[in-house]
């Protein structure tokens, strides 16, 4: 499977959408990613995800780590294309801990998302293999928003897909500029479907 093809299943599933869209950020794109449908089809995400598998398979991995909510099915999956075993992390009090699983000292760790923009909130995940004694080789994701001029401060080691998706502030979107897309938030199932009805025209 390539690049283009991992998209297409992504698009198959409504985990990419084409459109327009308001970002948690206020800020306005062509594009969003909604992960979590894809995990609705354990034989895509495998598919997908076996793309990850195979840029990893001659690294010396211990375990795979899935940071709560977006990356669990990742890890699992992940861990079990290649032979490892995987745990996640999740919020006590709102801190990323180890609730449920340990991290022996020296074991060596990847962490897999979903997606990575800034990589900025892996930094949690990170923190916890390290306090526990682990070493973490970096992170694993199935897409990989990340820009040249705003590199992870934890490198990327392999993602199935790579993509440069724009995103503009409001005054400036030209998206809006032609006035032939609704803007639309995906915060609800409405919405959802109206992006999808506005995509498909």
């Amino acid at each position: 499977m390539s690049n283009v093809n991992a998209i297409e299943v992504l698009k198959s599933c409504e985990a990419f959408l084409e459109g327009h869209f308001l970002l948690s950020s206020g800020r306005h794109s062509s594009a969003y990613c909604q992960m979590a449908y894809l995990q609705q089809h354990p034989d895509k995400s495998a598919e997908v995800m076996s793309l990850v598998a195979d840029q990893l398979k001659d690294m010396d991995i211990d375990v795979v780590v899935g940071p709560a909510m977006g990356g669990i099915v990742y890890a699992y999956e992940l861990g079990k294309q290649l032979g490892k075993r995987a745990i996640f992390t999740e919020r006590v009090d709102n801190v990323m801990s180890l609730k449920r699983f340990s991290i022996e000292p020296g074991e060596k760790c990847i962490i897999a998302e979903d997606v990575v923009t800034t990589g900025i909130s892996s930094l949690e995940t990170k923190r916890v293999i390290e306090e526990a004694g682990g070493i973490c080789l970096g992170i694993t994701c199935v897409v990989d928003r990340t820009k040249p001029e705003a590199p992870s401060p934890i490198p990327i080691i392999a993602s199935a897909v790579k993509l440069d998706l724009p995103n503009y502030l409001p005054e400036e979107c030209p998206i809006c500029a032609e006035g032939k897309l609704p803007l639309v938030h995906l915060g609800s199932r409405k919405m959802k479907e109206k992006a999808v009805q506005s995509i498909n025209g």
